[in-house]
């Protein structure tokens, strides 16, 4: 498809004004009128019609969202059309479709959260970007599950085409949680050591591999379940120094199990419960865990319990950071030194890739849409 710097025209939908601003609940109500009514000699530019995955309301998401056509919006001064590419289902995406989530978009509303695009049309006041290159919302901005997204040039962050399409749509959301985790808590030096539940998740297997790089050994926990003897082989292949089921560290001393490998100094914990409990025991006194996901109900006596959580550091003013950090990521997913295992399913196909995403169909890589 052909792009271009549009700067002249708006159009009408059915006579009424569309913009990224017009609430996604009116935009519903005029798609059934003619798309284009009337086009008028104005300052702005429009984008394309968009398919997108919307929700009206909370709950199930194999049962609330559903794929339908939205009208263009105008093309502001300051803004980007970006015509996705990809776009990942997070687990998050999930929990804000179900309204769990702590930050979630007014309703009704499309899916996703990341993803990489191709800019397809730029404001006249846009400086730095042009139709052609890719880029990414950063930081990570709703709407995502659509085929075109107008946005502010604010929200957008260029990245390297050479990148594979995939990674370059999923690098904020786990990658960056597992950098800024090795990178915030403790000032960890090589041939310190790290314990980890969820070794399986994206996250867990970033961690793996950043941790290997800094020569920092990692211990890994995956829960008992078919096929943990290829997930070890896996994690292995990755860096792992150790992984272990639960029921194999159900012994007296866990600790017995490092032999040559320092104590770990810095735990992370996305279970909780019976998991969390296990970290805790081969964390070294005065040790820290993290919490990015169950939480641990049982208090601890000399070591220290922290939490992170990416939506609040991506809030603050990081934006050099932040760009500098993904910059780095995307640059190990090129050369082959960061990896997790991924599936990239056609957009029409979004019903069978939310499924999968959900768990309906046995342990699944992680979904990345296609359009």
């Amino acid at each position: 498809m052909a792009t271009a710097r549009i700067v002249s025209l708006k159009a009408l939908v059915h006579g009424v004004s569309v913009s990224r601003w017009t609430p996604l609940s009116r935009v519903l109500r005029l798609r059934s009128r003619p798309l284009y009514s009337a086009v008028r000699d104005y300052s702005a530019a429009i984008s394309p019609p968009s398919k997108a995955v919307v929700y009206d309301q909370h709950g199930s998401p194999d049962v609330v969202t559903r794929v339908t056509e939205l009208p263009p919006v105008e093309i502001n001064d300051n803004d980007v059309c970006v015509r996705m590419l990809a776009a990942p289902i997070n687990p998050s995406d999930i929990n804000r479709i179900e309204g769990v989530y702590p930050v979630r978009p007014p309703l009704p509303a499309v899916g996703g959260y990341e993803g990489v695009g191709e800019v397809h049309a730029i404001g006249s006041a846009v400086k730095g970007l042009s139709p052609g290159d890719w880029v990414i919302p950063s930081p990570p901005s709703s709407g995502t599950w659509q085929t075109y997204v107008v946005k502010e040039q604010s929200v957008w962050q260029k990245v390297d085409k050479s990148t594979p399409m995939e990674y370059a749509a999923t690098v904020i959301v786990n990658p960056l949680t597992a950098l800024r985790m090795l990178e915030d808590f403790i000032a960890l030096k090589s041939g310190d050591t790290i314990v980890q539940n969820g070794a399986t998740s994206i996250v867990g297997q970033c961690v793996i591999q950043l941790a290997r790089l800094r020569g920092i050994h990692s211990i890994n926990i995956i829960r008992d379940r078919a096929g943990s003897d290829e997930a070890k082989a896996h994690l292995k292949q990755l860096g792992a120094d150790e992984v272990y089921t639960e029921s194999q560290l159900e012994v007296k001393n866990v600790r017995g199990l490092l032999g040559n490998i320092p104590e770990p100094v810095l735990g992370f914990n996305c279970v909780g419960g019976n998991a969390a409990s296990l970290i805790l025991k081969f964390l070294k006194q005065g040790g820290t865990m993290v919490t990015y996901g169950g939480m641990s109900k049982k208090p601890i006596t000399e070591l220290t319990l922290t939490g992170f959580w990416l939506q609040r550091w991506m809030s603050s003013d990081k934006a050099e950071e932040r760009q500098s950090m993904i910059d780095y990521l995307l640059g190990l997913c090129r050369d082959g030194k960061l990896k997790y295992e991924l599936e990239v399913a056609r957009f029409d196909d979004f019903h069978t890739a939310l499924e999968k995403a959900m768990g309906k169909r046995g342990r699944q890589p992680k979904q990345v849409l296609k359009f």
